[in-house]
């Protein structure tokens, strides 16, 4: 039961981050369109959205085949919501 479970929230959407060596020129922001762009000061870029498992495996082909080096690949935890400030 638990690896069923395990394996639909596997190929539902999640936020990832995913840092890459180099700045990402601008004309490629389209072939990254959903995500998040920031170039950073240490010469990274660092792609964030909210991506299923089959569309995080095309952006890394797309990082790939920009020949540029992957740094890393994270699963961001959405941070918790504060329902105690909503009012009815």
């Amino acid at each position: 039961m638990w690896r069923l479970i395990h394996r639909r929230k596997m190929h539902e959407p999640q936020h990832y981050e995913i840092r890459i060596k180099g700045h990402l020129e601008n004309r490629w922001a389209d072939w990254f369109s959903g995500l998040t762009i920031t170039r950073e000061d240490r010469g990274e870029t660092v792609l964030t959205g909210l991506v299923d498992q089959a569309a995080l495996h095309s952006l890394l082909r797309k990082v790939r085949d920009l020949g540029m080096p992957l740094l890393s690949v994270i699963r961001v935890e959405p941070e918790p919501v504060d329902l105690s400030d909503i009012k009815p």
